[in-house]
């Protein structure tokens, strides 16, 4: 069974723009797997950050279930995920014990330097994937077979500079979007933090707001997700895209990005 794993920095960035895709591919039939780098642990007004720790590790585990995902422990906390070798050495152990066919990350470009970090470590996890001489924490033996990793809309579908960005294949959600709002509604204790922190009036009305904005987007569908194909170079002998060959119908492969990849100065 072809497997996917999603790579965020804190718990509910998959649900924000990652969960309706892993929905789709579990639907196709596909093992789907969940892993945010960090506790969470700075977000919360009212608790210290140990018993954030502890209710923002409860939530992530019900969110994955709620998606019936495989959930995978974190390995940092918030503002401490950086791209070193400690962490890189225990993402790659992750990446060689699903061996997954697909990586669905953060934009490398994109709000908060946790979401860019956390873009660099997947894809040099997936990289180093079948490198003997790469030890990883525990232990895991490399692996053969392509990956494809594909690189999220970011918070905002803008850079740090305000630049827009523009997705490179819009993946239809409206079927799943249900599903994918109440594994966000799950992460409870984030709707106070969210609202104080950065005056969202309410962190699902946001997440409905950035999937219509994609879906509005691709001039297609209600719902979407949005995605840039990360090079092949290293993770695949050719070019593939596994989303659009495996969700057919549910994918929309943007024309204009894929020919401005073909212009010349």
């Amino acid at each position: 069974m072809p497997s996917a794993l999603a790579i965020a920095a804190h718990p509910d960035d998959i649900e924000f723009c990652m969960a309706g895709t892993l929905l789709l591919l579990k639907v196709a039939g596909w093992e789907i797997h969940y892993l945010n780098l960090s506790t969470g642990n700075c977000g919360s007004m009212t608790m210290n950050a140990a018993r954030t720790r502890t209710v923002r590790r409860a939530e992530a585990k019900r969110a994955a279930k709620i998606l019936g995902a495989h959930w995978h422990p974190p390995m940092c906390d918030d503002l401490e995920i950086l791209y070193e070798v400690k962490t890189l050495h225990r993402l790659a152990a992750v990446i060689r014990e699903v061996k997954p066919s697909v990586v669905l990350t953060h934009s490398p470009q994109d709000y908060m330097e946790d979401h860019m970090n956390t873009s660099r470590l997947a894809v040099t996890a997936a990289f180093s994937r079948g490198m003997p001489n790469f030890k990883t924490t525990p232990p895991r033996r490399p692996v053969d077979g392509d990956v494809t990793v594909y690189h999220a809309m970011p918070h905002g579908l803008r850079d740090g500079l305000r630049r827009r960005i523009v997705p490179g294949l819009f993946v239809n959600t409206a079927s799943v979007h249900a599903t994918k709002r109440e594994s966000l509604a799950a992460h409870v204790s984030q709707k106070a933090w969210l609202d104080a922190s950065q005056g969202m009036d309410s962190y699902l009305i946001a997440m409905d707001e950035m999937s219509a904005a994609v879906g509005k987007m691709s001039h297609r569908f209600e719902h979407a997700e949005g995605w840039r194909r990360h090079s092949h170079l290293g993770f695949s002998a050719a070019e593939i895209d596994p989303l659009a060959e495996v969700l057919k119908k549910n994918c929309l492969v943007n024309a204009a990005y894929e020919r401005a990849l073909q212009t010349h100065d």
